[in-house]
């Protein structure tokens, strides 16, 4: 019984022995909690007394843990990179280093340093440890994020947004990764929480309504829009998205309003300032404002040469602008149209009298039947208008040939603002149709007045 009793008391003092040895050894390899001698005995006295040690032994663990987690505090990027660099090459000789935390602290301190491969190499390797931790998911996910690599940093910070559901930062960067990658119904959940828990950031409030645009909301995003026109970072960008919406349902008033908006905007990044205004030029063009249209355009093309067809619009507004039959040919409304078309007969027959029978109107063309009487002779014919400047190839002159032959029509005439085909020419030859083309169109609406 006495030796039983012996034999448990050497045990377990052999036990607490062992203890204390471990804990000096411990305490002499330096992992003993930094935070606790710097609580006990203030960050600077910790900091220069580590730093001493460092100076006689620079691969002393414990010092370069102390000094590593103040550094990492403090966030002095540059210097918790270059400790926890030191610590892991030295990993490989002393098993006490914890790689995990080195490795991602490393990654850390990479990432706001802008050590895009550094950051990516660190935090993929403590991942590997502790594929659970929340910052190295997240820190990860932000750094692919940042490199372009949307599809691998949304796996990172779904995962993130698994270990910590509650955490608001990461609503911000996996809606905006969604976003980038063009997934935008996916990424509009997660852009909302973000707003909600960021009002003020109004990169997250534009981003959104982008997504709203592409997933089939334009209302919601135009409100969006017309919201951000002040601001001075997505102010342009938000007119130029409201007044294309505008221009879609044709106010051309209210996107008029919204690119002068833009345009006394202060900053504007060129390029979009160019989408602007040649935004702008064609709405003023939609409202028959052709020498406002024509003035923006000009101004496009002396900051960008050869941007889009500005160049071709210039030449063919600037004819038009010169013309105001011509306006009224291509862009006025039916009842303009036809008046003017009237007026053509009259002018084509100027010799003649003009007795107008019918008239018909389609989406490509206008028809008009009349006598005509002159000293000579009396006939019936049809003149058929074109607006479009296509080409019109034979099938439809064949048509128009048959249409003459039908409404017993002595002959006809086809009249376009663009050009009749080389085959279109040829089927007319012995037939009684004549093709009026741009060039004489314009010489005749020149004579016409619409006044007189």
């Amino acid at each position: 019984m006495i030796i039983s009793v012996l034999i448990a008391i050497i045990a377990l003092s052999l036990v607490v022995v062992i203890l204390m040895f471990a804990m000096g050894a411990k305490k002499k390899l330096g992992t003993s909690d930094p935070n606790q001698k710097i609580q006990r005995k203030g960050k600077t006295a910790v900091l220069r007394d580590a730093q001493k040690k460092l100076s006689h032994n620079p691969k002393d663990i414990g010092a370069l843990n102390t000094v590593g987690d103040i550094y990492y505090g403090e966030k002095n990027w540059e210097k918790t990179w270059s400790v926890y660099k030191t610590l892991y090459e030295l990993s490989t000789a002393h098993i006490e280093i914890d790689v995990a935390k080195v490795t991602l602290r490393m990654g850390i301190a990479a990432f706001y340093l802008g050590k895009t491969d550094d950051a990516t190499s660190s935090l993929v390797t403590s991942l590997k440890r502790n594929p659970e931790n929340f910052e190295c998911n997240f820190y990860l996910g932000k750094t692919l994020y940042n490199a372009g690599t949307y599809d691998k940093a949304f796996i990172c910070l779904k995962k993130a947004k698994t270990l910590m559901p509650d955490n608001s930062d990461v609503n911000e960067v996996l809606g905006e990764c969604l976003f980038k990658a063009g997934k935008y119904k996916e990424s509009l959940p997660f852009l909302k929480r973000a707003i909600e828990e960021k009002p003020e950031n109004k990169e997250l409030l534009f981003d959104m309504a982008v997504a709203m645009t592409e997933c089939g909301f334009g209302d919601k995003a135009l409100k969006v829009f017309l919201h951000l026109r002040p601001d001075p970072q997505f102010g342009a960008q938000s007119c130029l998205e409201a007044g294309k919406m505008h221009e879609h349902v044709k106010d051309y008033q209210a996107a008029i309003k919204d690119y002068e908006i833009a345009i006394k905007l202060e900053n504007v990044p060129d390029q979009v300032m160019l989408q602007i205004k040649y935004r702008y030029a064609l709405t003023c063009i939609a409202m028959n404002d052709i020498a406002k249209g024509l003035t923006l355009l000009r101004q496009v093309q002396m900051m960008k040469e050869g941007y889009k067809d500005v160049d071709a619009l210039i030449a063919r507004y600037s004819e038009l602008n010169q013309n105001k039959n011509l306006q009224t040919y291509l862009m006025s409304g039916t009842s303009d149209f036809v008046a003017l078309c009237r007026k053509f007969i009259s002018t084509y027959h100027k010799d003649g009298f003009v007795k107008i029978e019918d008239v018909r109107v389609t989406a490509e063309c206008v028809e008009i039947i009349c006598n005509v009487e002159n000293s000579r002779s009396e006939s019936r014919q049809i003149f058929r208008f074109y607006r479009s400047q296509n080409v019109i190839g034979d099938i439809n002159i064949r048509e128009f040939h048959s249409k003459v032959r039908d409404s017993k029509c002595d002959s006809g005439y086809c009249i376009s603002m663009g050009n009749f085909s080389e085959s279109a020419h040829k089927y007319i030859d012995g037939r009684p149709v004549d093709l009026i083309e741009k060039d004489e169109l314009v010489k005749i609406l020149k004579k016409i007045n619409m006044f007189g």
